[in-house]
Formats: structure tokens, C-alpha cells, sequence
């Protein structure tokens, strides 16, 4: 099975789907990376750039990933990005790796990156495309300090209904976060390894186990 993780930063997925890919990998699903945004200048050095790239790799490798995929738009400005790049870009990836189950960003985080994913992704998706390429499964996950960043609108909220149990993989998902020294924080504050652990345990509280990261189904074709 081909799954593909959809994210418009490199860290997105680590902290809202990491310990539920971890889960498919050791189960012998195969793993695949879409990446819209990386760094740029003049906004950052080319030794950040370079790091944040080296980062990229040491995850990749820690999932593992069969293969990364990168838009290579810039970050913090998808929004101005032209909606058919996008869209080009999400298609042919998902042509080449034909994926039974997507992982997405949430089209509700107060990122604006996250969004422009998001719609992207599904105006690729329509659900007889889903059919052509053998995409079965469109789940959202919620992004710590993004997702709980919104306003409190009603069409933004993350409403979970599909959980996963990851209690056998949080440590290990906090160790592939770890790797992204430029994106991790400190506790207290969100992408600290108190909060994953925080959120992972409500989650799991929720289905009667000890950690859990939960999705929105967006849309399933059988």
C-alpha cells in the first residue's frame, strides 16, 4: 500500500501524522512525501537554507520515505503562488505515486500555506480522479500552533472523526521532530515535546487508549 503525506511546511506532518505513518511503515505500507514550501532568501541565509535542507533529508530518512516530492514554493507566500502551479504540481505527484490513502494539511489553520495546500490538493481530488488513480482515503491532521491558532470560526474548526492509536510510536515521533532543530520548540510552548505528548494523550483518551492522533475524513471512494 502507497501512502502519500501532504504538507505545505516540512514539520506539518511530523507533528499532526507522524506516529500514524510510523504505524503504516512498520505494518509494510510505503511511505511518500509531498512538501510544497521551503525556505528562500532573502528571507533566510543560504546556511539556514542548507540546514533546514539537511533537516528535510535525516526525517525523510526516519520515517523512511520511498520519495519526497518538493513543490519548491516559497514559504509564507503560497497564497500569492497562482492556483494551477499548485494544482500541476499536486497532480503530478499523485499520478507518479498513485497513493490509496492521503494525508493532508487542514484547510482551517491559521496558516495560509496550510489553505492553499488544501485546496489545491483537492481540486486534484475530485472524487472520480480519486477513482482514476486509486486514491481510496483523503484524511486532514491538525498542526500544533497552526490548527489551534485559527479564530474561532465554525468553518475552520478541526472536528476529528477518524483516530489512530499511536501509543507504540509518540516516542518515536518526538525523536523525528527533534531532527527539525530549526522548527522545534522548547516546552512550554506548542511544537515542545510536553505539548505532542499532551495532545497525543487527550486523542487517545478519547478512543479508551494511551495515545492517539486523530484526522478529519475528507473524503473516502471504495
Amino acid at each position: 500500500m502507497h501512502i502519500l503525506a501532504i504538507s505545505a511546511h516540512p514539520d506539518d506532518e511530523t507533528l499532526g501524522a507522524a506516529g500514524t505513518l510510523l504505524s503504516h511503515a512498520a505494518q509494510g505500507a510505503t511511505l511518500h512525501w509531498l512538501i510544497g514550501t521551503e525556505a528562500h532568501e532573502p528571507q533566510w541565509s543560504r546556511e539556514t537554507i542548507a540546514r533546514k535542507a539537511a533537516e528535510v533529508e535525516r526525517v525523510a530518512q526516519a520515517y523512511p520515505m520511498k520519495s519526497v516530492h518538493k513543490l519548491r514554493q516559497p514559504t509564507t507566500k503560497l497564497d500569492r503562488v497562482e492556483l494551477n502551479v499548485l494544482i500541476d504540481g499536486v497532480r503530478r505527484v499523485i499520478e507518479e505515486v498513485r497513493p490509496e490513502i492521503v494525508y493532508l494539511v487542514h484547510a482551517g489553520d491559521v496558516h495560509t500555506d496550510h489553505h492553499a495546500m488544501f485546496t489545491a490538493t483537492m481540486t486534484v481530488l475530485k472524487a472520480f480522479y480519486m477513482r482514476k488513480w486509486g486514491v481510496r482515503r483523503v484524511l486532514s491532521f491538525e498542526t500544533l500552533s497552526s490548527t489551534d491558532a485559527a479564530p474561532p470560526q465554525f468553518h475552520r474548526a478541526f472536528i476529528p472523526t477518524v483516530y489512530h492509536d499511536i501509543s507504540a510510536q509518540l516516542e518515536k515521533k518526538i525523536q523525528v521532530m527533534d531532527l527539525f532543530a530549526s522548527e522545534a520548540q522548547p516546552d512550554p510552548f506548542p511544537r515542545g515535546p510536553a505539548a505532542m505528548r499532551a495532545l497525543a494523550r487527550y486523542r487517545g483518551a478519547t478512543i479508551g487508549v494511551d495515545y492517539a492522533e486523530a484526522f478529519m475524513l475528507i473524503r473516502e471512494v471504495n
